[in-house]
């Protein structure tokens, strides 16, 4: 694996097309997407979940607001989902294996991570993204949730 590559590992407690759904429709993304301290506003969401399809985010927070905007380039569901942003060439690959016992592990890969999200302050920012989600599949998965 080379500098500018991640891999992340999760395992959430949920079924497989549970995630998936949290991963693919904006009013699941808004609930949770975003590092901790960061809001996603369902009308800044765009998800036309098919290859070549835009998926947009817009992230607000204390300290400004970013604006995720990639091309799916894979949507195999509810097993693999991948996009690349042209702008910083940061291709994500997410797969979702079902562990047959009701949860089901999420492995993300990230190519040409950018240098400002390398350091130790982006990666924990993403690792809280998928502990959100965690939150959010907890919720779903006890219906304190719609």
């Amino acid at each position: 694996m080379n500098d500018d590559e991640f891999v992340h590992r999760r395992v959430f407690r949920a079924p497989r097309d549970v995630v998936w759904r949290c991963l693919t429709r904006p009013a699941e993304l808004a609930r949770y997407w975003g590092p901790r301290g960061m809001t996603a506003p369902i009308d800044g969401i765009v998800v036309e979940l098919h290859p070549g399809g835009r998926f947009e985010t817009l992230m607000l927070g204390g300290y400004g607001s970013h604006r995720m905007v990639a091309t799916f380039t894979e949507v195999v569901p509810p097993e693999r989902l991948a996009w690349v942003e042209p702008a910083s060439g940061l291709h994500t690959t997410s797969t979702l294996n079902d562990l047959g016992d009701g949860s089901t592990e999420v492995v993300i890969h990230q190519r040409h991570v950018p240098e400002a999200m390398r350091g130790p302050e982006g990666r924990d920012g993403f690792l809280t993204s998928l502990d959100k989600l965690q939150e959010h599949l907890t919720h779903l998965m006890h219906g304190e949730c719609s």
